[in-house]
């Protein structure tokens, strides 16, 4: 292994794992902190995803570093740390206090922040980051319910979240091609700034990074700018050759499901595409939940009416009006939790009536879904849209399951993404 990854929540974990996978880099992924008896034979790279973007700094710390730990045991020479393309944080971390920890194990003086990914509308210009074109502040983003982000400048909410000199590498130093960008880098970590955020409009801007920084100890960023690692380290000459990506995946035989907690924009499109076309819907109330009216055995009787060829859509999305409202009245994390526990408790019950493709909307409720079912690691399948592929489980139940980002594809994802299973 050559590259060791640590990703801050599942789904941005896969969203690395299936770039690198893209670029020809090998790459395994777990699901929370493996045991010592994972079999790693022929990967490249491993990306282990933990549950850290919204807990306590001082614990996503302590978990990031016994996954450095872990993975440097392993014979990882390079580390990445992979936070969202949105850099979702609050004022005290965790995207700042973990990457100054990882920085400090380590033993490295400078890295880079650099969550910009075109492909999926995300790019940085003057150390801002936008979102489709939209300055962050102003993106749905500003009313997501864990992570408000109220602030565009990447600089400033960085030095609120760390005790280091936050530097720039701008557009300017961009255009001069890998050369001056490695000169920029230089440039900042001699003038005493331990991170320095990085502008990016397009992949030829990110592929110009990644192999600038190639031979740094520790990247972070999205997976964007890991686009250009994978060529970089085969012209370095630390890997023999890249592998083709994979267009399709045998999938399991079984019935197909969505699960859908996130309530980001990019998902409640995606949920009102499935429904016009005809997907049986389930919608759930948290308020339900929390009263006993809802369960997770209300809604596996609810299936047992569905057509067995139809693919069923069990949500809980909502607007940010009636997010607000629900957390008001429930408490923030209660009403999460309610949530991610119900639909986790429902995937367990699916894989037992048959359903082995599974689609999850949102990272915590990913995060949920797959540590209910037992799930420690997953091959990579082929990219449905920017950031998402298909990935098979290594372990547990034998499952094709697509775990998405809350932000992440098309409105016709839901309907679209079968047609990759073989």
């Amino acid at each position: 292994m050559l590259l060791g990854c640590i990703a801050d929540d599942l789904t941005g974990a896969t969203d690395l794992a299936l770039m690198l996978t893209r670029e020809g880099l090998r790459t395994l992924q777990t699901n929370g902190l493996p045991g010592d008896d994972l079999d790693l034979t022929g990967a490249c790279a491993v990306v282990v995803a933990l549950k850290s973007r919204t807990i306590a700094a001082k614990d996503a710390v302590e978990q990031s570093l016994a996954a450095y730990d872990w993975l440097a045991q392993k014979g990882a020479k390079r580390f990445f740390f992979k936070y969202c393309s949105t850099f979702d944080s609050t004022d005290q971390g965790n995207i700042g206090p973990v990457a100054e920890a990882l920085l400090e194990r380590i033993g490295a003086q400078f890295t880079i922040a650099c969550p910009a990914f075109p492909a999926a509308g995300r790019s940085i210009y003057m150390g801002n980051l936008f979102v489709n074109g939209t300055p962050l502040a102003e993106s749905p983003m500003r009313d997501h319910p864990l992570t408000p982000m109220r602030d565009s400048d990447l600089r400033r909410v960085l030095r609120r979240q760390t005790r280091s000199e936050v530097g720039h590498v701008g557009f300017g130093d961009l255009e001069g091609g890998q050369a001056s960008i490695a000169h920029a880098f230089e440039r900042e970590r001699t003038a005493g700034r331990r991170i320095a955020i990085v502008d990016a409009l397009t992949d030829r801007h990110l592929r110009d990074i990644g192999a600038a920084a190639s031979d740094f100890a520790l990247i972070t960023g999205g997976s964007g700018i890991a686009i250009g690692l994978p060529s970089a380290y085969q012209k370095a000459g630390w890997i023999e050759h890249l592998e083709p990506a994979p267009s399709s995946i045998a999938a399991p035989p079984g019935r197909g499901a969505i699960l859908a907690g996130s309530c980001s924009a990019a998902t409640r499109a995606q949920i009102g595409v499935a429904i016009a076309s005809g997907l049986p819907a389930f919608r759930v109330d948290p308020l339900a939940v929390a009263e006993g009216t809802v369960t997770a055995a209300t809604i596996l009787s609810w299936l047992s009416n569905c057509d067995e060829a139809a693919i069923p859509l069990i949500y809980s999305s909502d607007d940010p009006v009636q997010v607000t409202a629900v957390q008001a009245k429930l408490g923030r994390e209660r009403a999460g939790h309610l949530v991610e526990d119900l639909l986790a408790t429902v995937a367990k019950g699916l894989t037992g009536k048959g359903f082995t493709r599974l689609i999850v909307a949102g990272g915590e409720t990913s995060g949920a879904v797959v540590a209910a079912l037992g799930v420690q690691a997953l091959e990579i399948g082929p990219e449905i849209d920017p950031g998402v592929p298909w990935t098979l489980s290594r372990s547990g139940p034998k499952l094709a399951l697509a775990l998405k980002s809350g932000n992440f594809g098309t409105p016709d994802f839901f309907v679209k993404c079968w047609k990759l299973l073989k």
